[in-house]
């Protein structure tokens, strides 16, 4: 013991010894990006209702698509948002070129990075939204920029109109399994304009943190209704969903007695693993959540005392995790696992300064297709096998 016993007496020392517990990270946290004529220029500014919002950047006459999307956000459910005003393009401006630019900003350093660059300063966002831009080029940089900061997902939106061809000829973003595709605008009243379409991505995000509050992130938000939604650009009907729906673009859809709900729950990724936002969604939390709550164990001795103690940190926090119903199985050994001992860490990562810990999960899915069979059996008895 480092401390010295110079006289007799009793000491009262203390001693760390039980696992430190992982808590959970907040999951709904939006970056909003969007084109404004008021407010600070490229400057990340939390917002926590639309009061706040209003103070900074006026209210709808002052953008085309974020005040709409904001003031969904919050009526949806939101909580906490991140506003990036990218600025406004000069009168002389090739709109197709140069718009691109303002979105994906540059890195000239700490506290000079603009528009999606300067969200990498800002740790607390979990999703990323750039309302009404539907550019190709602004959609890849924001999938790009979830997938390199790990932990976030994007919300983004399909163009107003439709091709020739109708919906068959949708554009989709590039595969990814870090964001969700909505389709199609939707019909909201504006106090200036009366009623106008907005595209959805500020009203979806909302529902994401509604859902998260209500239920929890493994829950896929879907089936829930749309508040502020008059009506839609386009009525889609089961037949054309039929064709959205297997290429992981989700439809908002006018149901028969129950309003205005989101009817899909995929990502765009082409990996059936991850095929589902909750499922993502869920990794994301899990991921964040061991790494920021197990940053304690970074140069502890490596040994089996330290492999003991971070198995059962995990484990703690994995059973709160299946005691919420965000993974399958009526065990726990039959939701997940988690390995750290001599297997994992045999001398030769030991003696790169590694540790190794083996996470597995068995996230719960959307039961997305509902199927009842239904068979005719005689009077007073069953049907026969």
């Amino acid at each position: 013991m480092a401390t010295s016993y110079l006289s007799p007496g009793v000491y009262v020392e203390e001693v760390d010894r039980g696992s430190k517990p992982i808590e959970a990270v907040g999951t709904s946290t939006v970056a909003f990006l969007g084109e404004c004529n008021v407010g600070p220029v490229n400057k990340p500014t939390l917002v926590t209702n639309w009061s706040q919002y209003t103070k900074n950047f006026g209210d709808f006459a002052n953008s085309k698509y974020l005040s709409h999307a904001v003031y969904g956000f919050f009526n949806n459910g939101g909580g906490r948002a991140f506003i990036v005003n990218v600025g406004m393009l000069p009168e002389d401006a090739d709109v197709a070129k140069d718009r691109p630019a303002l979105y994906i900003g540059e890195d000239k350093g700490p506290g000079k990075r603009t528009g999606l660059k300067s969200l990498e300063e800002v740790e607390e966002v979990n999703i990323v939204c750039t309302p009404g831009q539907t550019n190709p080029a602004i959609a890849d940089a924001v999938l790009s920029h979830c997938e390199n900061m790990k932990y976030r997902f994007a919300i983004l939106d399909s163009p107003e109109e439709l091709e020739e061809g109708g919906v068959d000829r949708l554009p989709k973003p590039r595969d990814s399994k870090y964001g969700a595709y909505y389709f199609p605008w939707i019909k909201v009243y504006d106090p200036l304009q009366g009623e106008i379409f907005q595209p959805p991505s500020g009203y979806m995000a909302g529902i994401y943190a509604r859902v998260d509050g209500e239920r929890g992130v493994h829950k896929a938000p879907a089936n829930e209704l749309v508040r502020g939604a008059l009506d839609l650009k386009f009525n889609v009907t089961r037949g054309e969903q039929d064709i959205l729906n297997p290429k992981g673009i989700n439809c908002i859809r006018a149901m028969r007695n129950r309003g205005i709900r989101v009817w899909g729950a995929r990502t765009i990724s082409s990996d059936p693993s991850w095929r589902y936002i909750n499922v993502r969604r869920l990794f994301n939390m899990v991921e964040q959540s061991i790494e920021f709550g197990t940053q304690w164990v970074v140069f502890e001795p490596n040994d089996h005392k330290l492999w003991k103690r971070v198995e059962a940190t995990i484990t703690s926090f994995l059973l709160r995790i299946w005691r919420s119903g965000a993974l399958m199985g009526k065990m726990p050994e039959e939701a997940f696992f988690v390995k750290c001992n001599e297997e994992t860490n045999p001398p030769e990562v030991v003696d790169a300064g590694q540790m190794i810990c083996e996470i597995g999960l068995s996230p719960v899915k959307p039961a997305e297709f509902v199927i009842f069979r239904i068979g005719q059996m005689p009077a007073g008895g069953e049907v026969s096998e």
